[in-house]
């Protein structure tokens, strides 16, 4: 649980370093107990405690802090001899001293692996910080006269935690954006008290989850747990014309790709008969009356603050009529009932809102019970209270409905509810509109609601966004009030930096570039080899390596070549080239060249390549899938018509060969294709065995162009290369369903017997688990190489 916040301005000179890389280390071995935010305008490195409001700038009692937090603190009788020479060694202190000192440390650690104990803790941290920050300390270290003080330093530095760190100062120092928003975030809700917060997301059971939905339920999540309290996910099911139960369902598996859980899912429709009573109270009270004004007519009296003709009715008018629409009746059906606030409020959520409305359609989870249904502003504040809601997390663009909110609650009697809002997520060339977007389905432009072009979460889970930096990029936007257009290669560079350490390597060579390259040398049967599938990180385990005299590179390779050139091939060894055929069409038909493993490879280009396949080893042929925007313009306005800025071809496919340890893989795997980004497995199709072909999905990172490029048939596109696919015709069979598009005005029979509207459901995402599991990810080391000290007897 997140507790404290460090704050740090990147521009700081001299750089504090203990504070940023100790906090860093605190979080990976605590689960997140401490977070780093970047702000320019800062002047001082502040440490912020989120349960007991308070700032600390002085260094020293900032890793004091962290330490109590994360229990590092170590063996505080024999730290203080450390924390005191921490403050020496930050102090003014002369040459003499500081040698003095290291050899001290030096002496202490010939037998010792860390200064106190046998884990690291606050003493370890408080004195590297302090050589960290002393150019003399670090001078004279250079020197390799303190070997085991050395030794000790390095492996602090070389850290993954410490590394990350430094990653994360370089890239706040090289932006402008800054996390100047973030400190209102950091410091907590208001009047939040610990063990008792709670949040809820009340999703509408009406669509898919999109990336919006991701910030409100990841930020509920967090601050739920943050302070111990509780999450309740409830849906808001007070529309019938537009809801049904297996949207329900979707939501559930959404929240569940994001690693999302709610203590207690709930449904406003538990809540009828309660809300409906108080919708009687407030009529009794003269707070609500009935209105049968035309809708529009009802808007434009809104809009120029002019009464309803119904304001003045009578108490037993009002109820009458509400009686009438509570059964459903011809009668009924033309009445409304409104909050009787105001009518020329500045303000105008808070001129006479519509609180209740007729709908003689069945509820998917009530069936016919109720005719008259409460708004989502009615019922909404009366749910919080009725389920313990200590503070409603909502967007800003709900903003001028907050005094509506509590207005409810005023009039009803009920207790006030913190309100805590923050902005709408919105990205350039993307549409978060469920109408928009299901215009798209409709169309058959798209291959369902879990499309990798869609923002929806299952369609950005299939372009393989991880769990991790979905949340870590939600929880960074914090509470930030300014309505901005992000660019996607924020959070793909956020995804980046968690597949980059585990992803496993592997090959794959286009199908029509493939060049054949004859080696003289190479072993005349197929030999294979283990060979590391992540060449920093062994944890990821081994792979195949196949071996032949012949092998398949790609054109664009074989066309860079020079005669007699010497090339590398990446996992074998050197070749120098002594033949270069030509086709027809003056491409590079084959190669030929002599094996020289003995070969330099600090100058020569490396290559992958491929193995001619034999019937023992034959290569997996494979899709190679990239995307663009499926919108021509960064921000569609309002009275814009979406078909006028549809990109002509948004999917690109090139087939291809990969390496035989592909057979291995797993639908939602994610791997790196060497030399051409990152992948995830989207589909796997074929009788079995090797008798399988494999669909990749590319994963955008931040290399991505930022401004979009217009796909031009022939030219490879957006994407990488191949002729674009043309884009899918409308009305015909959709190739992921077997179906035609579904048509938005055809009745269909519900379970009920009675008649709806047809709200298509195509899906085949598969449960897809965190790529780093329960355990953090680890790199390999950085440590120094020590050469044997027998070397010279050889």
């Amino acid at each position: 649980m997140t507790r404290l916040v460090l704050l740090l301005n990147p521009n700081t000179n001299p750089v504090p370093w203990g504070p940023l890389v100790f906090a860093s280390y605190a979080s990976s071995v605590s689960g997140g107990a401490a977070e780093i935010q970047f702000d320019a305008e800062i002047k001082a490195t502040t440490l912020n405690d989120t349960l007991n409001p308070s700032s600390i700038t002085d260094s020293l009692q900032i890793l004091e802090a962290i330490a109590d937090v994360a229990g590092l603190n170590g063996e505080s009788s024999k730290a203080a001899s450390f924390i005191a020479l921490y403050r020496t060694l930050s102090g003014k202190i002369t040459f003499a001293e500081i040698t003095a000192a290291l050899d001290s440390l030096d002496d202490h650690l010939a037998y010792r692996t860390f200064l106190v104990g046998h884990v690291l803790s606050l003493a370890d941290w408080a004195v590297w910080s302090a050589l960290k920050s002393s150019s003399q300390a670090l001078g004279v270290l250079k020197k390799n006269v303190h070997t085991h003080l050395a030794r000790w330093y390095s492996h602090l530095d070389s850290l993954p935690s410490t590394q990350a760190a430094y990653t994360e100062f370089s890239e706040a120092k090289s932006t402008k954006k800054t996390a100047k928003a973030s400190n209102a975030f950091s410091l907590g809700l208001p009047n939040a008290v610990e063990g008792r917060v709670v949040t809820r997301f009340p999703p509408e059971p009406s669509g898919y989850l999109h990336i919006g939905h991701a910030k409100a339920a990841l930020l509920n999540q967090y601050f739920a747990r943050m302070y111990r309290g509780k999450l309740i996910v409830r849906f808001d099911d007070t529309n019938p014309s537009k809801e049904r139960s297996e949207f329900e369902e979707t939501i559930l598996e959404d929240l569940a790709l994001m690693d999302v859980h709610g203590d207690v899912t709930t449904h406003t429709s538990d809540y009828f008969q309660r809300i409906y009573e108080l919708c009687l109270l407030m009529i009794k009270r003269g707070n609500a009356y009935a209105d049968d004004t035309e809708q529009l007519q009802m808007r434009a009296e809104r809009m120029e603050g002019i009464a309803s003709g119904r304001r003045d009715a009578s108490v037993e008018e009002n109820l009458a009529r509400f009686a009438e629409m509570k059964k459903g009746t011809e009668e009924g059906q033309r009445w409304c009932i409104r909050a009787k606030i105001s009518v020329d409020d500045p303000n105008k959520a808070l001129r006479d809102p519509v609180i209740y409305r007729c709908n003689i359609l069945p509820h998917h989870r009530t069936g016919s019970q109720w005719k008259a249904y409460p708004t989502y502003d009615f019922a909404c504040p009366i749910v919080d209270h009725l389920e313990g809601v200590t503070h409603a997390l909502r967007t800003n663009e709900y903003r001028d409905r907050n005094p509506q909110y509590q207005w409810m609650l005023t009039a009803l009697g009920l207790p006030k509810i913190e309100v805590w809002d923050f902005s709408r997520i919105n990205f350039i060339y993307t549409l978060l509109s469920k109408r928009k977007l299901h215009w798209f389905v409709d169309q058959g432009l798209v291959s369902g609601w879990d499309d990798p072009r869609f923002p929806t979460v299952r369609g950005i889970r299939r372009r393989g966004l991880t769990i991790e930096a979905l949340r870590s990029f939600m929880l960074a936007q914090g509470p930030s009030q300014a309505q901005i257009m992000l660019e996607w290669d924020q959070i793909w560079a956020a995804n980046k930096k968690v597949i980059d350490p585990i992803a496993p390597r592997f090959w794959a060579i286009v199908t029509d570039q493939r060049v054949p390259l004859i080696i003289n040398g190479g072993p005349k049967d197929i030999e294979v080899k283990d060979v590391p599938k992540h060449k920093k990180n062994p944890d990821v385990g081994t792979k195949k390596a196949l071996y032949s005299s012949t092998v398949f590179i790609e054109q664009v390779d074989a066309a860079s070549f020079e005669d007699q050139e010497e090339i590398t091939l990446m996992d074998w060894g050197n070749v120098i080239l002594r033949k270069k055929t030509l086709g027809t069409n003056g491409e590079v038909a084959a190669l030929e060249g002599d094996l020289f493993l003995e070969g330099d490879f600090k100058k020569t280009k490396k290559v992958t390549w491929l193995a001619e396949p034999s019937s023992s080893y034959p290569l997996p042929s494979v899709t190679l899938l990239d995307y663009d925007y499926l919108i021509t313009k960064k921000k569609l306005d309002e009275e814009d018509n979406v078909t006028d800025f549809v990109t002509p071809t948004t999917e690109f496919r090139v087939e291809a060969y990969a390496d035989v340890n592909i057979f291995g893989l797993a639908r939602g795997d994610i791997i790196q294709f060497e030399r051409k980004g990152f992948y995830i497995l989207d589909k796997i199709t074929g009788t079995g065995g090797t008798d399988r072909h494999f669909d990749f999905v590319s994963i955008p990172d931040a290399t991505e162009p930022k401004e979009k490029k217009t796909a031009v048939p022939g030219t490879g596109g957006w994407g990488k290369n191949g002729p674009p696919a043309p884009a899918p015709p409308k009305n015909v069979v959709n190739s992921s369903t077997g179906l035609p598009p579904p048509n938005p005005n055809e009745k269909i029979v519900l379970s009920e017997g009675t008649h709806g509207f047809r709200i298509p459901i195509t899906t085949d995402m598969y449960s897809v688990e965190p790529v780093t599991g329960h355990a953090e990810a680890r790199a390999d080391t950085t440590m120094y190489k020590v050469d044997s000290i027998y070397e010279h007897l050889k």
